[in-house]
């Protein structure tokens, strides 16, 4: 993809890795507005072992998200 071209790799603040200042800013950018509009929410799903259950409806994940994420055994994972 980059042959014949040496990049340096920086790291910038929020543990964002980029080659460049302007790639550094867009995915600056992009994960805000990920994290504002909650977009990730239907990529999850949340594993409950209190109450035996894996929840994949978007709008309990993004409830259980909010309110059970401090209780013991309950895991969030990717929909890979």
């Amino acid at each position: 993809m980059w042959q014949g071209q040496d990049k340096t790799w920086l790291h910038y603040v929020k543990d964002i890795i980029a080659a460049d200042v302007y790639s550094a800013v867009f995915l600056a950018s992009y994960l805000r507005q990920g994290s504002l509009k909650r977009s990730y929410v239907p990529a999850l799903e949340v594993i409950d072992l209190q109450k035996y259950k894996v929840v994949t409806d978007v709008k309990k994940v993004g409830k259980a998200l909010r309110e059970r994420m401090h209780i013991p055994f309950v895991f969030v994972v990717g929909k890979n």
